[in-house]
Parts: structure tokens; sequence; C-alpha cells
């Protein structure tokens, strides 16, 4: 079985130190003046008496009116409006029932601050024997389990098309060799993300597949790939595990063959992923995925052998990658206090992590619940009392001006020195020249006797940081 990629993060916990031996130069990365996270080692040459830390998130106050504990939930911010779509269902529907999710509805609401919603009485679709709902969608059992919209942010986009989404349910039951039109992912295009039209199938089901798209299935325009791309469930067929396939487009109707990225650890069931680009840097995708562990925890008296206990996990891709990251395999976020998530599918976020302050970002969870983390904060190099050291595989940039994300205590602080790809520290730009920084702030510039950075820009370089009681969460040139 192919095991996910995983860093050495566990030697850094363990030893403290890890120094490598001198490697084969590598190619320099040109980062230009992106934003630079620590969600994976892709720019991480060497970490001495420092380790990488996944920062938990902490449940905000409960909203006076929040958003229902739903399964399949997307939130989006477009402009200055949060939006949000959940599925539930119609009691009074009496269609097809074939699918195994009749009468599945998609709802819509929105909020102006991402903490408090509304829920807008839009009078479209009878629901219930009413049309006081904020029904978008229903009467469509195939497509309407796990509707997850996106905003196109393509530019030169058709203003019908502004928002997307793929869809499709094949039923349930091992589908190997049963493969026909129809079974698969089917596009959806709004001009408003509340007036669907529905498209041709996108992606078709696979015979050689057991069972596919039964889950959150989730794409989104890349910027950074320049095309379109696809998340999406499937199933190993050792193991009978829920993972993960990827696929791309380029116009959102002719699909890429799908690729198994099996981000799985042994045994793992992963039962969504969430994956999508990171807001202050596009060309890293963020995936908030579901652990799913069958056999533990209490199950609904109408279905007794569906006993499980779910949380959620951290992981990451790059633009264009065809693996996950995790650095971390534990749990990003715990079922916690509240009985209720210690229950039959209890533990689920929303696609999408958002900005919601100043220096705050927000993941949204299935009880109604926000929760929220410094903007940046998923995961820092950490040091403590004693010195240690980050040095950075050789990059590229463009800017006169490094700033970074951090935070000290006030006894804590950070230098840096800039090396030439081959190590040796550049006149002006030593650890010794350079300023030290301390405190707590999202963008914090560095400076050096050797003035600003625009001569260094272009030419491949090195960072080395060297830090005291600090946490640095992302950097950037600028």
């Amino acid at each position: 079985m192919k095991l996910p990629r995983l860093p050495v993060r566990g030697c850094f916990a363990l030893l403290g130190l890890l120094v490598a031996p001198q490697a084969p130069a590598q190619p320099p990365v040109n980062i230009g003046s992106r934003l630079e996270l620590f969600v994976d080692d892709a720019l991480v040459a060497r970490l001495q008496g420092a380790e990488l830390r996944l920062h938990e998130p902490v449940k905000a106050p409960r909203p006076k009116s929040p958003l229902p504990e739903r399964h399949m939930m997307t939130v989006i911010k477009d402009g200055d409006l949060y939006r949000a779509w959940y599925r539930s269902t119609d009691p009074s529907y009496h269609g097809e029932t074939s699918t195994g999710h009749p009468g599945e509805t998609v709802h819509y609401a929105e909020s102006r601050d991402g903490h408090e919603w509304t829920f807008p009485l839009l009078r479209l679709h009878l629901v219930g024997g009413t049309l006081e709902n904020n029904v978008i969608l229903a009467g469509q059992p195939p497509f309407l389990t796990n509707f997850m919209p996106f905003l196109d942010t393509r530019p030169g986009v058709d203003p019908a098309e502004r928002y997307k989404a793929l869809a499709g349910y094949p039923g349930a039951g091992d589908k190997r060799g049963q493969a026909r039109p129809g079974m698969g992912l089917f596009a959806f295009v709004s001009p408003d993300g509340i007036r669907w039209t529905k498209r041709a199938e996108a992606i078709p089901f696979r015979n050689e597949w057991r069972h596919a798209f039964d889950s959150p299935n989730v794409s989104f325009w890349s910027e950074a790939e320049q095309g379109y791309v696809c998340y999406f469930r499937t199933w190993t067929a050792e193991g009978r595990l829920r993972s993960v396939s990827r696929a791309t487009s380029p116009d959102f109707v002719t699909w890429s063959d799908p690729v198994d990225l099996r981000p799985n650890l042994p045994g793992e069931h992963l039962y969504t992923t969430m994956t999508h680009p990171y807001f202050r840097a596009p060309h890293i995708y963020i995936a908030t995925p579901t652990r799913y562990v069958p056999g533990r925890g209490d199950a609904p008296t109408s279905d007794a052998k569906d006993a499980n206990l779910t949380d959620v996990l951290f992981m990451s891709s790059r633009a264009g990658a065809t693996h996950y990251d995790r650095p971390f395999t534990e749990a990003f976020l715990r079922p916690g206090l509240d009985p209720a998530r210690w229950h039959n599918r209890g533990n689920y976020v929303a696609l999408n992590v958002l900005p919601t302050g100043p220096a705050e970002m927000s993941i949204y969870h299935r009880s109604g619940d926000r929760y929220v983390l410094r903007t940046d904060g998923f995961i820092s190099v950490h040091t403590g009392a004693r010195e240690g050291e980050l040095l950075t595989r050789p990059i590229v940039f463009a800017g006169r001006e490094l700033v970074l994300n951090v935070s000290t205590s006030a006894a804590g602080g950070v230098r840096a020195e800039i090396r030439k790809a081959g190590g040796e520290p550049i006149p002006g730009f030593t650890l010794a020249e350079c300023t030290p920084v301390f405190g707590d702030a999202l963008e914090r510039p560095l400076h050096w006797k050797g003035g600003g950075l625009a001569a260094l820009a272009g030419q491949p370089v090195q960072l080395r940081f060297v830090m005291t009681e600090c946490d640095l969460y992302a950097y950037r040139f600028r």
C-alpha cells in the first residue's frame, strides 16, 4: 500500500536536532514575493534546536444565531459578505428513493461578520408544504447529498457562471464493472450562488472503482495551476478505505484522468478532505479532512452497525502536486467536552478556512460553532528558551524587504542571515548585522546594516533564522 508523504517532524521533536550531511545542490525555488508557510518541508533544509508545532483551533463564543448543525457545509467570503450552503431534508418528499438519499435539499445563509447568520426567505421551493424557507435546491436526489459550491475567481469568467459546483452520487454498494453514464459528477453553474443550472456529466464513474463520490467532492479555480481542480472521494481497493483522488480541467467541461492520492495511514479512513487554496497563499492548498474511526462510539438506533467516532486532521498540498503533506498525523481538532461530538459522525468542518478579522481566520464546525486561529497560524517553527535555527533551501525572491509573521515572548527574539546558495554569508546581511526582532506581528520587517534587499533579488540565496522563545508562522518578501 502506498503511504502518504510524511516529513521527518517526529525526528525533530525526539532529538531537537537535525543536521543533514552535505546534500547535492538543489535547484533554487523561485518564490517571488509570495507568502510561504511551514505547512510542509518544501523549503526547509534544516532545523536545529527547533521543531514544527501544530496549533490547535480555539472555539469562539457561541453565536446568537449560528449556522444549523448540518453536514456538507460550504462557507465562502464573497467581498464583504459571508455566504453558506448546507444540506437538509424535505420531510414531505415522496419521489425517487433509489439513491439512498431521498428528499435532500440545499439551504442558503449569509453573514456580514462571519459570526452571526441570517437565513433569507427565498421562496424558491415548496418544502414541507411551505415556500417560507431558504431552500435553493430540492428534488434532485442524485446530486444534493454532496453539493459543494465554489466562487469561480478565474479572470474573465462568464458572469452567468460565477459560482460552480460538481455533484453526484452513484448509489450505495460495490460498483466495480458497473460504470454507466449518469453515475458521475455533474457540473452546476450559477450567477449568484442561489439559482443553479445543471450541465453535463463532468467526471464519470470508472469501472475499476469499488465506490466513489459518496462524500464532499470539492473543486475550485486554481490561480497557481491556471485550471480547475477537483478532489473527490474514492475508496482504496485494498482495505476498502475511504480515500481521495484528484482531477484537473482547463474549462470545467473536460477533465483529466483521475490520480489516486492515497493520503491514508494504514487502516485510516478519511471521510472528507475539504481541500482548497489558502486565501493568503493560493499556491498552497489547505485540507481539513474528517478522520473516520469505525467501531467506536454510539450508533443511531436506526442503524446499529454504524458506530463510529470522528475528528478533524490537517493536511496540505502544493499546486500541481499529486500527494498531500502531513507533518502531523494526530488530530488537529478533537471532539472536545461536548458529548454530542462523541456520537455518530459528530465532527465535520465546512469547506474553506476564511479571514474573519485583521489577525484571525475561522473554521466552521458542523455543530454551528466557529473555531479560530491566528492568521497563517496552522503550523509554526518553534523554539523554546534555548536558541534554535531554521535554514531554508535555496530560493529566489523578488522584493526589497523580508517580513515575518512571528510571535515571541518578552525575552525571545529572532534574527536572520542571508547566505549564498552554497552557504556563505553575504556581507552586510550576516547574523551579526541583523537587528533583532521581538514582539507579535503578522508582518514584521527585518533590517540589516546592508540596507534593502533589492540588490539580492533574483539570485539564489538561503535564509538562516536564529530564534529563542519564538514561533515563526510565515515569511514573504515584498
